[in-house]
């Protein structure tokens, strides 16, 4: 079952931990080299990043890709391709997910409710999002179902829109809900330093 796979590459990941500024850091290294770091609030669990990280042919480090949280802030820190300031009238499209539902915030989009279509691709297992004013057209996966090999179901699928900020929501399956408590046990496990104790420790 798929679902184990991922679980299995997981637990077998080496992993570090660290308690910071109120939330649970864990770094993963797989064996391939990929490197997968996420965070976790301290008192209710919730995941507010995972990024990864992936070597190049020649061993080098490439940049952290954010699959969830905030993307990250130009300003702070060497001017990397990703800190080229975008114009802040822009679309800024971000996950940020809650314990029930995968979910996505589009901000600057000013226009009204009934203007935006969201639907799945199933040919292409994405989430579509276009305006029917044709100024805004966006395709995104959902990685965490492509892990689990499980299929995209449009009637998890949901949208509101306030504030110029479309929300889009997939209500997470059943055995995402159970991978992820899973998880929550396997992390338990693993060692966690707090930051007034230097460099966190390897399981």
């Amino acid at each position: 079952m798929a679902v184990t796979g991922w679980l299995e590459s997981l637990r077998t990941a080496e992993k570090t931990a660290l308690l910071q500024d109120g939330r649970r850091k864990v770094h993963y290294l797989f064996p391939d080299g990929k490197e997968m770091a996420e965070e976790y609030d301290e008192k209710s669990g919730e995941l507010l990043v995972r990024k990864w990280r992936v070597k190049s042919a020649l061993g080098a480090l490439g940049q952290w890709q954010i699959e969830v949280g905030e993307p990250a802030l130009p300003g702070a820190g060497s001017l990397g391709p990703e800190f080229i300031k975008e114009n802040n009238a822009n679309p800024i499209f971000m996950r940020k997910d809650t314990k029930m539902n995968f979910q996505w915030r589009i901000r600057n989009l000013p226009y009204p409710k009934d203007v935006y279509s969201v639907c799945v691709n199933h040919k292409e297992r994405c989430i579509v999002v276009r305006t029917t004013n044709k100024k805004y057209y966006k395709k995104f996966s959902i990685p965490d179902l492509d892990r689990h090999q499980l299929p995209l179901d449009e009637s998890s699928l949901s949208f509101a829109h306030a504030n110029c900020t479309l929300i889009i929501s997939y209500q997470k399956p059943k055995e995402i809900l159970v991978a992820e408590a899973e998880l929550q046990k396997e992390l338990k496990k693993v060692k966690t330093a707090h930051s007034s104790d230097g460099d966190c420790k390897t399981q």
